[in-house]
């Protein structure tokens, strides 16, 4: 990577310049040598040019402010409000900026590498009944401005609407949503703290955990990022391999989605029928690598063991099988008359809005552009496979849903691709930082004989430097940037998900709508909470 390294006063003036904010974190700098005590690091993608840039704001120190990008880019205010909550540092002009990850009570702040990365460096937990008292009053909203007659609701963090422990605080104009806040971190779990302390290698199952229903695409985008940095080669056959698992993922979490999502508008057969078809891919995953949801089975070069014999069988079972399934959801869902009435027209943007949130995926193919990471800027072996990208025109609930119904069916077309056109060779690369020596030859040579046991044991030493990779995962476009200062694990990991921006334009989308609306909206968005939070 080139960064750009700029002065705070000239961030508003290039951030002008760029299309979408995709990302923004810091980096703290304090324990390796550095000028600054911290970095801001922002990412920006040229949708035109299918490229992105990154470009770096030096901090002298957490006293020093940062002009806020959010009068530019509506997604600014949730990306500072994490920096300012995770890092402690402030940005200048921010409408609201407080936490919003952490409880307001948290002391310290996260991703500083004074603040401890294990409960067992903290001391144990004590409740007593004041500090309980204090935080559910904490946890009581308090409206900014008085007068109106208006209902305040608490929608979650324990709905089946929510998908998960997320909480919408609803200002009700009777029955019309005046304002939505929502309240977001209950399932923060310091995912990329983590990654500050387990080794490249032992990271690898904690990526799986992020969008828990897309399984290996997890491992892909931070496994991508890694041999970026080390410049390792994937040999074919592996790439091939990541692509049909990848495949098979997108229809899962699709089928999920799927089913959830009828659901949530009140059908209920739909949901079962989705989740026995989700059982047949889960069963071919399961007889490639010996998971399910979280098989944790791509490694850093390649893939953890080669095919194994007759696994062309499930695949094709699978491909004669599932096309009749989607054709009797199309007229048993798709056409049902009761969810058109419910989500044609409802939750509504269109592609200006969504470039200005954030927004990537089925979310912004569903307002008529064409744009898929996998075409604009292909990445282990995509440029080989033959599908296309679909679309759709009025950006709304059901158009959402059509996109992610049209993807799965060019997920069929490039597993079968990949079935028949799987192939010869190394499942996995044979770099000295990816495959142990042979054995032959450490029972000969003492320096092979260390360099598989520091591996083994310590983990592969990076080479110094950083790395960005984005793949297009279920839910949109998620990405690692990583920052190595020459050890066996990572000084800095970013995970860039979707479901973060995604969700920051909920108040938008329901606007003026009621509830029963916002049921719809929610599940057309098709976020995870982990996703979400990390």
């Amino acid at each position: 990577m080139n960064p750009l390294i700029i002065k705070p006063e000239e961030l508003l003036q290039t951030a002008r310049n760029f299309e979408m904010l995709y990302d923004l974190t810091a980096i703290d700098e304090t324990t390796r040598e550095h000028t600054t005590d911290f970095t801001m690091v922002y990412h920006f993608l040229s949708l035109k040019n299918a490229e992105f840039t990154c470009v770096k704001v030096p901090i002298e120190n957490d006293r020093q402010e940062v002009p806020s990008l959010s009068s530019i880019f509506k997604n600014a205010n949730w990306y500072e409000r994490e920096v300012y909550d995770l890092f402690g540092l402030k940005f200048s002009g921010h409408p609201d900026l407080r936490r919003i990850l952490m409880p307001e009570s948290w002391v310290g702040h996260p991703l500083r590498k004074t603040h401890p990365a294990r409960a067992t460096e903290m001391g144990p937990y004590q409740l007593p009944d004041a500090k309980q008292d204090y935080e559910q009053g904490m946890l009581r909203y308090k409206p900014k401005e008085s007068g109106g007659d208006y209902l305040y609701l608490n929608l979650g963090p324990q709905h089946p609407g929510t998908h998960g422990v997320l909480r919408l605080i609803l200002k009700m104009d009777g029955e019309i949503i005046e304002e939505i806040i929502p309240d977001i971190g209950y399932h923060h779990r310091g995912a990329e703290k983590m990654g500050e302390r387990q080794t490249w290698h032992t990271y690898i199952p904690y990526t799986d955990r992020i969008d828990y229903l897309s399984g290996v695409m997890n491992n892909l985008a931070y496994l991508l990022s890694v041999e970026q940095l080390a410049a390792i080669e994937v040999p074919a056959r592996a790439q091939v391999i990541r692509v049909m698992l990848c495949e098979l993922f997108r229809i899962a979490s699709h089928l999920v989605w799927y089913g959830t999502f009828v659901q949530d508008i009140g059908a209920m057969s739909p949901v079962f029928y989705m989740f026995t078809d989700r059982e047949h891919v889960l069963k071919i995953v399961e007889g490639i690598t010996g998971g399910r949801m979280h098989p944790s089975w791509f490694r850093i070069g390649g893939v953890a063991h080669d095919l194994p014999e007759g696994w062309q069988q499930g695949v094709q079972n699978f491909l004669d099988y599932f096309p009749k399934r989607l054709a009797e959801y199309d007229s048993l869902v798709m056409q049902n008359m009761i969810l058109k009435a419910r989500t044609v027209g409802v939750g509504a943007y269109n592609t200006k809005e969504a470039i200005e949130w954030g927004v990537t995926g089925p979310g912004l193919r569903a307002t008529g552009l064409d744009w898929d990471l996998r075409k604009a800027k292909p990445y282990s072996g995509y440029e080989n496979f033959e599908f296309d990208i679909p679309v759709a025109q009025k950006g709304d609930c059901y158009d959402r849903a059509f996109v992610r119904i049209e993807e799965m069916r060019q997920s069929l077309r490039i597993i079968e691709q990949c079935l028949k056109n799987m192939p010869a060779g190394d499942y996995k690369s044979d770099h000295p930082l990816t495959t142990p020596p042979n054995k032959d030859r450490t029972l000969v040579h003492i320096e092979t004989l260390i360099n598989h046991f520091l591996n083994t044991t310590w983990g592969p030493v990076m080479p110094a430097g950083e790395s960005f990779h984005a793949i297009e995962a279920a839910k949109g476009t998620n990405a690692y940037y990583l920052v190595s200062d020459g050890g066996t694990h990572s000084y800095r990991t970013r995970i860039r998900t979707p479901s973060f921006p995604h969700m920051q334009m909920l108040p938008l989308l329901a606007r003026g709508s009621t509830i029963s609306d916002l049921m719809a909206i929610l599940g057309s968005i098709d976020f995870v909470l982990a996703d979400l939070d990390r």
